[in-house]
């Protein structure tokens, strides 16, 4: 389509129409090559499958297309320089998936590998050396694998995660793999041959309809089978309720043989619990603070604001930041406002406690003590303590207590929630492989807390806390479960989801009674 763009537009001024091209293809890959290596750097599973971090290969290719004529004309292209191309070529893109972490490197630079190594081999083409890898990639069985090679690169991927996820397992032995290959190879021959093949004999017009109506036929069966996926998901489940009651039901009040799992759909399901963050559920108004450091502000009104008699400000890194979803349930019932100022893995302290020395966490909090003196909550929510993980690395650093003492001079009261367990797989997948209430989802209680709190042990906590203990809302005596009373816990590997935090809305109503108010 950019192509035909651009002869459409050269052809009405007159223009050159191989510099034209050149240009624009040279403009639009090296945008997306700067996006691609941008991308990869700050999330590369979304750069993995990004089509923005890929227009650049087709742009690579396409230049290659325009420009190779000329290139092959080069005196400097002797018969030797083309064999030496060629096969530094193959040797680079052989070694490729053996010598980089192709699944966590690409696309970025690592990318420039393998289509430069194809680049060589086209540049090289037809040698003219006895020993030139021409005579090697001619041959009929690599010309057969060349004809097959989009198909089959289509088909391999599908092929292989369904028999990944089939079986159970993360990676194939020897013979799983030669049958995923073959049949790769079989349904690629069959696209060639069928589609393929088929859609290059029509004329242009007829092989437009047809590729409309094929991808038309696509978008139709992935869109209804997302929206049956949505529809399920969006079923609607109130958390707290008798047959989703969540943390409720680790109350010893509760009678659980009136839960049962089987007739209750999880909630969320796995197709929303990634998308169940809490800051989702709130309609947060941000802005940035005249305290500098990057730091945004964030309000949500309380429900009637002529009426409302507190502001409770929650701060912190995302694990402060997801019990907003429970706070807002609390905020609804007792018309409260919400201030929100949140960091990525820089949870309120004096100092960086996530990352050793980041500066720019510890100017942050500085900013935020500033803030909240000038803004005078009548009350913060934050975190605890830490580090909830396999091996009770459990901590409160020493600054978060530092932290507290400044707001206690400031008369600022403190509510500090504990810190809910990090697991070391995603609860979400295992949930999806294992099933509901399989014990490999499951971590034993006791690896992750102690059996006291470890503010317990610190000294110099400051009169202005009142610490929320919820791990008993999240855990049963023996257990860290992924599901509970029908809820799923955990969106990942270390985040509540929000459906669960709203049903600890209770636990911290009670700490927050404690305040007097």
């Amino acid at each position: 389509m950019v192509v035909a763009g651009v002869a459409i537009a050269t052809r009405r001024d007159g223009a050159d129409l191989h510099r034209r091209l050149t240009g624009t293809l040279l403009a639009v890959g090296g945008a997306s090559f700067a996006y691609s290596v941008y991308l990869t750097l700050v999330n590369q599973p979304l750069a993995y499958f990004h089509s923005a971090t890929r227009i650049w290969e087709f742009a690579l290719g396409g230049l290659l297309a325009l420009w190779i004529s000329r290139i092959e004309d080069r005196p400097e292209l002797t018969p030797g320089t083309r064999a030496v191309l060629g096969w530094g070529g193959v040797v680079a893109l052989v070694s490729c998936g053996i010598l980089l972490q192709v699944d966590r490197a690409f696309p970025g630079w690592a990318a420039l590998w393998p289509t430069l190594a194809a680049a060589m081999v086209l540049v090289a083409g037809r040698s003219g050396h006895r020993f030139g890898v021409d005579h090697l990639l001619s041959g009929r069985v690599l010309r057969t694998i060349g004809d097959l090679s989009f198909p089959l690169y289509l088909w391999h991927w599908p092929i292989l995660t369904l028999t990944l996820v089939r079986t159970g397992q993360d990676r194939l032995d020897l013979e799983q793999g030669a049958a995923v290959i073959g049949v790769s190879f079989v349904l690629a021959w069959l696209t060639h041959r069928f589609v393929e093949q088929r859609v290059a004999a029509l004329d242009v017009r007829r092989a437009l309809r047809t590729g409309g109506v094929l991808a038309l036929t696509v978008l139709v069966a992935a869109g209804s089978w997302y929206g049956l996926a949505a529809a399920r998901a969006s079923t609607p489940v109130l958390a707290g309720s008798p047959s989703h009651p969540g943390t409720g039901a680790l109350s010893p009040q509760f009678d659980l043989a009136s839960l049962d799992p089987a007739d209750a759909e999880l909630t969320p399901s796995l197709v929303q619990a990634p998308d169940d963050w809490s800051y989702h559920r709130t309609s947060w108004d941000c802005g940035p603070s005249e305290h500098g450091a990057d730091l945004e502000v964030c309000t949500v009104p309380a429900p009637d604001p002529e009426t409302s008699e507190r502001t409770v400000a929650v701060v912190g890194d995302s694990h402060a930041q997801q019990y907003a979803a429970a706070l807002a349930v609390i905020a609804e019932q007792r018309n409260w406002s919400m201030v929100g100022m949140f960091r990525g893995a820089c949870p309120m302290s004096v100092r960086s406690e996530t990352v050793a020395d980041d500066q720019g966490c510890t100017d942050w909090n500085a900013a935020v003590h500033d803030q909240l003196v000038e803004m005078h909550p009548d009350a913060v929510l934050t975190l605890a303590s830490r580090d909830v993980r396999p091996g009770l690395h459990e901590q409160t650093p020493e600054g978060f207590v530092q932290a507290w003492q400044r707001l206690d001079a400031a008369g600022i009261p403190v509510v500090a929630v504990r810190d809910n367990p990090r697991f070391d797989f995603n609860v979400v997948d295992c949930v999806a492989t294992q099933g509901r209430g399989a014990p490999d989802c499951d971590v034993d209680r006791h690896t992750l807390y102690q059996p006291y709190p470890p503010w317990s042990v610190v000294p110099g906590v400051p009169p202005n806390v009142v610490f929320a203990d919820v791990s008993d809302g999240i855990c049963d005596p023996a257990l860290c479960r992924s599901e509970v009373g029908n809820v799923l816990v955990y969106m990942d590997d270390n985040h509540l989801t929000a459906t669960y935090a709203e049903t600890l809305a209770p636990t911290l109503a009670t700490a927050f009674d404690h305040l007097g108010w």
